[in-house]
């Protein structure tokens, strides 16, 4: 069943999966070691460009000053009805850049920020908030059990389901 899904059925999953859920785990690296924070995100045209409107304030915006080296980390809620352990979540990884007001997407990126968060309107208006982009250069998708995929910037819509070398030696 994990290798009859198409490539348009994990796009849709993914696309499905970042609607449902706005918030994200943010991870920086703080003195040589990863650091987690809460954030909410809206998506570029595709995964490749996340955009996050930080505080200077926060830690994860002094890390991300420090070392630009960023993973973003989405995970579908957790239930008693629900297995854990086959829960949809994708972790993207890249580096991430402030965004100047001057860039020409930024006021259409700030518009889509307020139609899904409105109540960040006011944060626009302080002067320690900015709007960052994360670009991001590789993806990994899990579905459930064995349908993990991955993918990569160079053609961010081609989805290949992550193989298991099963010839490696068990080290029990």
């Amino acid at each position: 069943m994990a290798h009859a899904l198409t490539g348009q059925d994990v796009q849709q999953a993914w696309s499905a999966l970042v609607q449902e859920v706005r918030t994200a785990v943010l991870l920086t690296m703080r003195n040589g070691r990863p650091f987690g924070s809460h954030v909410p995100y809206v998506f570029g045209a595709d995964w490749t460009r996340i955009y996050l409107h930080l505080s200077r304030l926060a830690l994860h915006t002094q890390h991300l000053l420090a070392d630009p080296h960023v993973s973003l980390f989405i995970a579908e809620p957790d239930g008693p009805e629900k297995n854990p352990l086959a829960l949809r979540r994708i972790n993207l990884q890249g580096q991430a850049a402030q965004l100047s007001p001057d860039a020409p997407s930024y006021v259409e990126l700030k518009e889509r920020y307020l139609s899904r968060f409105p109540q960040a309107e006011m944060m626009f208006g302080f002067g320690d908030f900015a709007l960052w982009e994360l670009r991001l250069d590789d993806a990994h998708f899990i579905l459930g059990f064995g349908q993990a995929f991955v993918s990569t910037a160079v053609n961010p819509a081609r989805w290949v389901h992550q193989k298991v070398d099963r010839r490696s030696p068990r080290k029990d």
